[in-house]
């Protein structure tokens, strides 16, 4: 538990750029360099997160603690990951706006965005060579990313990825073309798992409840409005703003929220963290409880969805009947990925010819010369000061 917690913690700190460069982190850390998991078991994990709705990277994150440590392992790397977000959305609550409008804080978020093009760029490196290695799948991955940067829309994605998953299941279950991890692991004779119906029953019950159910108090309330949030979100923390929008700005001046909106983007961590700052907001006699209540109502829903199909979704990935629906979700997975580094991560990162060098210069440090990440965070943190005091 201790180390999957400081693990999950140091990435909590320094993974700017949003869902995809989160997995971008995930990918580096847990499959090339501690080896937690294979790439095909990440791949899986990565497509399970994006059929379910909820924080995909935190989903991602938790499944990787659940692989590591069972549920508990999965609570503590939830905790770790989150845990930076958190206090920094309080420390904003307390002393105001200004606290994210420093030059300092400015610069340490522009480079670090510059960092998440780097790492996001490795990520589909690494991904597209092991899931995209046939023409169909380049191809899949391809129509993927060009429909989603042309239509980026959460109902597009998982359209997409239910019809890459028919595809797949019509045309390549020949167990040749399935990864051969896959098909070594479909010949054992391992247990049979079954979906955890009861953690299943539990988040549609909470989830009528919370539709359903009117009155209550404010507490009450809280819980309700973003439990109903993260149950019915996909696609990230850009889409869950307006279900938050239309179920809690009313209590709350447009202001502060929009003001907890972007400070959600400048942070380290999930955005989905921007429910720490509106519930300290709207339960502003308690901040703390009111901060702790929305967040953990927000990501709840999620991670009870993993909980509940993560044992049955490896079975399945293992499965040469449905294993070419998985492939194919695979390489349409990288499409998303692609879809996500060119928006938003390439397009509010790079803002000119010195940022695209800088970031060019990232990738041949990573991918070439092998630097540690960490030490690439604290180069760009610290070269995104500079440059926002001396250049821009």
């Amino acid at each position: 538990m201790f180390e999957i917690f400081t693990k999950f913690f140091v990435l909590g700190c320094t993974s700017f750029g949003g869902p995809a460069a989160h997995i971008g982190y995930f990918q580096q850390a847990f499959v090339q360099k501690h080896k937690w998991l294979s790439q095909q078991e990440f791949g899986n994990l990565v497509a399970l997160s994006q059929f379910l709705p909820g924080p995909s990277s935190s989903q991602v994150g938790f499944a990787i603690g659940c692989h590591r440590g069972g549920v508990l392992g999965g609570f503590a790397a939830f905790l770790a990951f989150t845990l930076p977000s958190v206090v920094l959305m309080l420390l904003l609550f307390f002393v105001g706006s200004e606290f994210a409008n420093t030059i300092s804080f400015k610069g340490v978020v522009y480079g670090l965005k510059l960092l998440a093009v780097v790492v996001v760029a490795d990520a589909i490196a690494t991904m597209a060579k092991s899931f995209c290695h046939r023409l169909w799948q380049k191809g899949m991955a391809l129509v993927v990313a060009i429909i989603l940067i042309f239509s980026p829309f959460a109902g597009t994605q998982f359209i997409l990825l239910a019809g890459a998953a028919i595809i797949g299941h019509l045309f390549f279950t020949n167990p040749s073309v399935i990864g051969s991890e896959q098909a070594s692991y479909a010949k054992t004779n391992k247990p049979v798992h079954q979906l955890n119906w009861l953690v299943f029953s539990l988040f549609i019950v909470l989830l009528l409840g919370g539709i359903f159910i009117t009155g209550g108090n404010a507490v009450v309330q809280l819980i309700k409005d973003f439990y109903v949030a993260g149950s019915l979100v996909f696609g990230g923390g850009h889409v869950v703003l307006p279900l938050l929008q239309e179920s809690v700005a009313a209590t709350m001046g447009q202001n502060e929220f929009l003001t907890g909106y972007a400070a959600a983007q400048a942070v380290p961590g999930p955005m989905f963290t921007l429910a720490t700052y509106l519930g300290a907001n709207i339960l502003s006699t308690s901040p703390v409880l009111g901060a702790v209540i929305a967040t953990v109502a927000i990501f709840l829903p999620g991670f009870l969805l993993i909980i509940a199909f993560q044992p049955v979704w490896q079975q399945y990935a293992a499965n040469p009947k449905i294993s070419g629906a998985l492939t194919a979700v695979n390489a349409a997975v990288v499409g998303l990925l692609i879809s996500a580094f060119y928006q938003p991560v390439l397009s509010s990162a790079i803002n000119g010819w010195l940022d695209g060098l800088l970031a060019i210069i990232g990738i041949i440090l990573l991918r070439i010369i092998k630097v540690p990440v960490l030490t690439l965070v604290l180069s760009f943190g610290a070269l995104g000061v500079l440059m926002v005091q001396t250049i821009y």
